[in-house]
This record gives C-alpha cells, sequence and structure tokens, in this order.
C-alpha cells in the first residue's frame, strides 16, 4: 500500500501540481479562448473565475486529500460513503483522458523529429491528416498507424516506468525536470516569436480588449469553463496529489501559487502563440483576423497544422525553433499524463489492497491497451468525439455534482474550512464559502444547461449519430456506471474511515 507524506519537498508538490494544471490544452485552448471572447476584456472576466471559482476550488480538493489521507474515492468515501463513486467516477474520467492524451503526445514526439528536416513540407494540414495520420471517415477504425504506434509505446514506457518508481523517487523527480525544462523552452520561444515580423500586430489581436463583449453572458461562462478546465480539478488528481502532503502543510498558499502559476504559463502561451500567429499573417499579407477565420487559432489543428505552416516561415533555423515547439508539448505532455494516470494507480492499490508496481501495470496496462484505438487510422475522430463528451459531461459535471455534495448535502465547507486554516498562513473566510455553495453551482449549472442545448440543437461536427452515441455519449456514461459499480466493492479489511484529525469524526449525512 501507498505511505502517506511522499512528497520529499514542497517545491516538489508544487512541481507536480503545475504539471498536473499546465497541460497540453493550455497552449492552445487559452489563447483561442481570450481572443474569441473579447481579448484582453476577457482577462476580467478571467481572473474573477480564477478568484471565485479556480483557486477555492483547489483548497477544497488540495484539503479533501490533505485531511482524509487517501484516494479520491476513498476520501470521499471518508466524508460520507454514499459518495464514493463520485471519487470512482472522476478517476474514470481520468482514466479516459489518459487514453487519448498519451496519443497526442506521441504526435509530438513525432514532429519534434519532423521538425529538424520540414518533414511536413508545403501543406502541413494536408500532411498531418493525409500522410501522418491517414485518416479514414467518421466511423471508420482502419488499422494501426506506425507512425502513431511506435512513439506511443514509448510514452507509455517512461510513463508507467516514472509511476512504478513511486511519488518521491518518480513523480517528483520527473517533474523537477519537466517543468523547469518546459518554462525554459516556452521562453526561449516566446522570445524567438515576438520579434518575429508582424508579432506586435498579433499582440494586439491578442490582448486589444473588446469591452462590449464584458457584458456578455457566454464570455463569463467561457472564462469559468477555461479556469475549471486548466487547472485540472474535478478529475481526482489534486486530491490524490494532497493526500501525499505532510501533516503541517500551507495548503491555501499552495492553492494560490499553483492557480496562479497555471494562470501566467496561459498568458505566455498566449503571446507566444498570437506573436506567431501575427508574423503569418504578415507573411500571407493579411489580417490576423482574416488569418484565423481561415486557419483557426484553437485546438491540435494549431499544433500539427498551423504551427508547422508558421515554423516553415520563420527565418534563420526554422527546424530548430520546431524542434523546440514540440518538445515543450512533450513535457508539458508527459507531466499531465503521469498526473492524470497517478489517480487511478493509487485508487486501484487501495481499493483492491495490491501493490503499487500491480496497480501501475494493472490500471496503467489497461489504458495503454486502449489507447491503442487512437492509434488507428480513424483515431482522430474517435479522439475528438471523446474528449468533447467527457470533458462536457465528464470533467465539468462530476465538479458540479463534487461541489454541490460537499458543499450541499454533506455540509464539509465548514469542516474543511478550518483543516485548512489550522496550516495556512491565508485564512479562508466566508468569501471561500459562498463562492462554493454559491457561485460555482450556479456557473457550471448553466454552463451544463448550455452543452446540453446545443448538443441537442446539432451533431457535433456534424459526425454520424451512432458514432456520437458509442464514442461520445456511451463513454461519458460509462464512467458513471462503472464508478457506481466500483464503489459497491468492499473495502480491504481493516480499511480506516475515520478522519485522522478529529477522533470522534462522524461522517456527514445524505
Amino acid at each position: 500500500m501507498e505511505n502517506r507524506s511522499q512528497w520529499g519537498t514542497r517545491v516538489g508538490f508544487l512541481l507536480a501540481a503545475m504539471g498536473s494544471a499546465i497541460g497540453l490544452g493550455n497552449i492552445w485552448r487559452f489563447p483561442a479562448t481570450a481572443y474569441e471572447s473579447g481579448g484582453g476584456a476577457f482577462i476580467v472576466p478571467y481572473l474573477f473565475a480564477l478568484l471565485t471559482a479556480g483557486i477555492p476550488l483547489l483548497i477544497m480538493e488540495y484539503t479533501i486529500g490533505h485531511r482524509y489521507r487517501g484516494s479520491a474515492p476513498k476520501s470521499f468515501a471518508t466524508i460520507n460513503k454514499k459518495m464514493e463513486w463520485i471519487g470512482w467516477w472522476q478517476v474514470l474520467v481520468a482514466f479516459v483522458i489518459s487514453t487519448y492524451y498519451a496519443v497526442i503526445i506521441a504526435w509530438a514526439l513525432m514532429y519534434a523529429y519532423y521538425s529538424i528536416g520540414l518533414t511536413w513540407g508545403s501543406d502541413p494540414t494536408a500532411f498531418f491528416v493525409g500522410d501522418f495520420l491517414k485518416l479514414a471517415d467518421p466511423g471508420q477504425l482502419g488499422g494501426l498507424v506506425p507512425k502513431v504506434l511506435i512513439p506511443l509505446v514509448i510514452v507509455w514506457a517512461v510513463v508507467l516506468g516514472t509511476l512504478s518508481r513511486g511519488v518521491k523517487k518518480g513523480i517528483e523527480v520527473a517533474n523537477k525536470i519537466f517543468i523547469p525544462s518546459l518554462v525554459v523552452l516556452f521562453l526561449i520561444i516566446v522570445v524567438r516569436a515576438v520579434t518575429l515580423p508582424g508579432a506586435m500586430n498579433g499582440l494586439n489581436s491578442f490582448f486589444e480588449p473588446d469591452w462590449s463583449r464584458i457584458m456578455d453572458a457566454e464570455v463569463w461562462i467561457a472564462a469559468y469553463g477555461q479556469i475549471f478546465f486548466s487547472l485540472s480539478i474535478a478529475f481526482a488528481i489534486m486530491v490524490t496529489y494532497a493526500s501525499y502532503l505532510p501533516r503541517k502543510s500551507d495548503i491555501t498558499n499552495n492553492a494560490f501559487i499553483t492557480g496562479f502559476a497555471n494562470s501566467s504559463f496561459e498568458i505566455l502561451a498566449g503571446i507566444g502563440v498570437f506573436s506567431a500567429v501575427g508574423f503569418m499573417a504578415f507573411q500571407y499579407d493579411t489580417t490576423v483576423a482574416g488569418l484565423a477565420a481561415e486557419k483557426g487559432v484553437g485546438g491540435i489543428g494549431l499544433a500539427f497544422m498551423v504551427f508547422p505552416e508558421i515554423i516553415s516561415q520563420i527565418p534563420g533555423i526554422p527546424g530548430l525553433f520546431g524542434l523546440l515547439f514540440f518538445a515543450s508539448l512533450v513535457l508539458a505532455g508527459f507531466s499531465s499524463l503521469i498526473s492524470i494516470s497517478e489517480t487511478y494507480v493509487a485508487a486501484v492499490s487501495e481499493k483492491f489492497n495490491i501493490s503499487r508496481q500491480k496497480s501501475v501495470v494493472f490500471g496503467g496496462g489497461v489504458a495503454a491497451i486502449l489507447s491503442l484505438l487512437y492509434a488507428t487510422r480513424g483515431g482522430l475522430n474517435i479522439l475528438d468525439t471523446v474528449d468533447h463528451f467527457i470533458n462536457s459531461y465528464g470533467v465539468a459535471l462530476a465538479g458540479l455534482v463534487e461541489v454541490v455534495a460537499v458543499a450541499w448535502f454533506a455540509k464539509e465547507l465548514k469542516a474543511l474550512q478550518q483543516h485548512a486554516n489550522s496550516s495556512s498562513d491565508v485564512m479562508l473566510a466566508g468569501w471561500w464559502r459562498f463562492c462554493l455553495g454559491v457561485i460555482t453551482p450556479i456557473v457550471l449549472g448553466f454552463q451544463m444547461v448550455q452543452n446540453l442545448t446545443s448538443e441537442l440543437a446539432e451533431p457535433y461536427e456534424g459526425y454520424p449519430a451512432d458514432f456520437l452515441i458509442y464514442f461520445g455519449w456511451v463513454v461519458a456514461l460509462a464512467a458513471i456506471l462503472i464508478g457506481f459499480a466500483f464503489s459497491m466493492k468492499k473495502w480491504p479489511q481493516g480499511t480506516a474511515f475515520e478522519d485522522p484529525t478529529k477522533p470522534n469524526h462522524k461522517e456527514g449525512s445524505l
């Protein structure tokens, strides 16, 4: 069984927490969301969302893990046995995400290699979907693609090897290498990007505020959505990581540092991306708005179709710039995938009373096998669909259920507040409980209604209905149902569910 208090240093924990938050999506999701939501004006709702939802939720998850000293399922079961399924739901959401996240890292590995000779040629889009992925039509699986399969095996070998070494010797050491390296590489990329011709036009488009959008409800919902997804909240990572913290750890400060570090990196990513987009617009003698409308500035396409085209036109040694860019994607991906995978490694080890190594082989092995689905010719379409549904009806919905269960039904916020305050310099007060008990549920609830309305109005990306059912709705629903099934299995004999900080602790009631 995994011993607690395993982080060697506070820095090790913070780097791991930042590694889980600073993922691949930060590099392309935030710039696109900000640009489409009022540019510089978006920073206002973004920071408001960070302070009223992002950091309060981080504090809550850190406190749950630190107080109850277990994986997400065990921690929620300690609050109330009827809440264990929420922890398993989040673990299974993380499991699903890990299956396709590994494939994106595999793509980045290959593109780091392709950068050396600019192998994608004059039409990077055709190269990506044709030569590289050999993309089949939606609904068709096709065979395995060797160019994706080989790096995918390497990715899983690194991740599972790291996890098998444990928290201190594996995860902490890996993040002490990955995160500083990522920051250095990305700073080099940004410095080079802002010196390119046309970069200032790109930055003006990114930061110029459109104050007419500030009262738009969709902009505020987008801000909360961005914060929620970018901080790795509600898929068991932060609860699991915080359970390894020593007893006397400053929970509140750790949450603020993680939250602001993640947001700083996102803004840095926006500067780098839009400097490069401004350069591309300059090369084509068009505006950033015109280029964005034609090429798009977000999603996987930005990284693997638009950026290669930008890289090919950069003066000097474009291959080096490309190598640095895709290497940064690899580092960001590895740090996040290790964090995501740790959630189910820890949970399976505790629930089934098996060693960490066996849990890595079982949980990680199943995830690796399932990830082969995305290494087929139909992999991109499947990945796009699974990602959309598991984020919209897995992460977001699980977060809504989590905060409502903890704040409204178990009424655990005051106890969590007292626990966090007992070891933190920044004291929590009524504002924290109000943010979690009122603001966050309202915003997430509204976002869920909005998602469902859009989903029912038209098929996602125009995919066939049966394809969306099998790889969208079924996957999202399976995470819930399997979570219920896992929660019904009895814990190993002798498993303690009492709050170790209070000898006469009684569970909340639902």
